[in-house]
């Protein structure tokens, strides 16, 4: 397998879980081109939320985002004055679209809480603070990840997702993709 997708506990501070993801080419430990690499965060998206609801935040370059959304025909709503939640999920190939389309910007996955409903009070500090408000509210939800992948990074908050469990999850849906999951560390 030429991809590798590893995946680390985070010591993010006290009380904080995470789990970040990596995704690289296996030789040159690079992360892999939008082209090659939204295929697999669009199937590992999905995987990660397993039977939670979930949705994509946006808040920024909103009206491409929307444009985007109205041309393919994507669900999506205003989630405040400078953010919006594309919700219920998009169906796989246009999961696919967007991820390559906006994989150079920062966005959100949540899943769980009280999705589909809007969540006011995140959506509100979303608009204002970006990804930095799930550090306060991730807890209510099963996961929230930011997602850099352009840089080959995704990093979930999570209470409720252990990383052997991310593991297990992305390698039975990305191991048919020929990628490599695996743990690489383990934090005492």
């Amino acid at each position: 397998m030429s991809y590798l997708l590893e995946v680390d506990p985070l010591d993010l501070g006290p009380g904080v879980k995470a789990v970040g993801l990596e995704l690289i080419e296996r030789e040159s430990r690079e992360p892999l081109p939008l082209e090659e690499a939204a295929p697999l965060w669009a199937a590992a998206i999905p995987a990660l939320a397993g039977e939670e609801p979930w949705a994509l935040d946006f808040f920024a370059h909103l009206d491409r985002v929307r444009d985007f959304c109205r041309r393919r025909g994507i669900e999506w709503r205003e989630a405040a004055p400078r953010a919006m939640v594309v919700a219920p999920p998009p169906k796989p190939e246009d999961l696919r679209a967007l991820v390559e389309r906006f994989a150079g910007e920062t966005f959100g996955i949540r899943a769980g809480g009280n999705l589909p409903q809007a969540d006011a009070e995140l959506e509100g500090h979303l608009a204002r603070r970006g990804v930095d408000a799930y550090h306060t509210t991730y807890t209510r939800y099963y996961l929230c990840g930011v997602c850099d992948l352009e840089n080959g990074f995704l990093t979930l908050l999570t209470n409720r997702l252990w990383a052997s469990e991310v593991v297990r999850r992305l390698g039975k849906a990305l191991g048919p993709l020929e990628v490599d999951v695996r743990l690489t560390q383990q934090i005492m």
